[in-house]
């Protein structure tokens, strides 16, 4: 269970990116944060990651809470966690199988574990052909996926993605938002941040913001079925 309690955030020159924001989000769920481009999509999601803190409010994960969490505290939370966050690209000294075992080896896993799970990763958003490739010599929505086999690769609680469908064409985007919806659907809560109306109805839950509020939610009462990529 995220929990968010009257969470404010600012920034320098007194800019409020949020404002009194209260929601809860339950285990499992999947739930999309809509509104448009400078709503406060990003900021919420860094927040639940620990990325950054309220201003005011408090932060609580499984009864713990984020916005107090110190730095050496924060790898642990982060085992929890799958980001996808704009800016977080990959490296391109690298290739994607060592992207994808990144997280793992910073954890402190050994390399030959680190290497059959990013393999896994890879296979399960039929990357793993990839696996050697320079991520300069992939497809956008080719890097999206490994980004996404990054972000799962140490089975997380809770995967955290900011506008993961963003300069994707749709065939790619159906592909992300379909990956994602399997994670959830195994268990994991997605949270997912997008302008694009086209997928919301993908949700279990949609939570739109404007100008740093809660301005209304929607909740479906049907389990959303797998999109179909379009073909010209």
């Amino acid at each position: 269970m995220i929990e968010l309690k009257h969470v404010s955030k600012s920034y320098a020159q007194g800019i409020l990116a949020l404002r009194d924001v209260t929601l809860s989000i339950g285990d499992g769920e999947l739930v999309f944060l809509a509104g448009p481009s400078g709503a406060g999509k990003s900021t919420l999601l860094r927040l639940i990651a620990g990325l950054e803190k309220p201003t005011s409010g408090t932060v609580v994960m499984n009864g713990q809470r984020i916005d107090q969490l110190t730095a050496s505290s924060l790898p642990y939370l982060r085992r929890k966690l799958g980001l996808i966050l704009q800016g977080q690209g990959l490296l391109n000294d690298r290739s994607v199988l060592a992207n994808v075992m990144l997280p793992m080896i910073v954890v402190g896993e050994s390399v030959q574990e680190a290497e059959i799970r990013a393999y896994a990763a890879l296979e399960r958003l039929n990357m793993s052909d990839k696996a050697h490739t320079s991520p300069l010599a992939l497809s956008g929505g080719e890097q999206q996926r490994v980004a996404i086999a990054r972000a799962i690769v140490n089975r997380p609680q809770i995967i955290l993605a900011d506008e993961p469908t963003a300069y994707l064409d749709r065939d790619n985007a159906v592909i992300v938002v379909n990956a994602l919806r399997a994670f959830q659907r195994s268990g994991v809560t997605c949270i997912i941040s997008s302008h694009d109306e086209q997928f919301l109805d993908q949700a279990n839950r949609v939570i739109y913001l404007n100008k740093g509020e809660v301005v209304d939610s929607w909740t479906s009462g049907q389990p959303a079925t797998e999109m179909q990529p379009i073909h010209a």
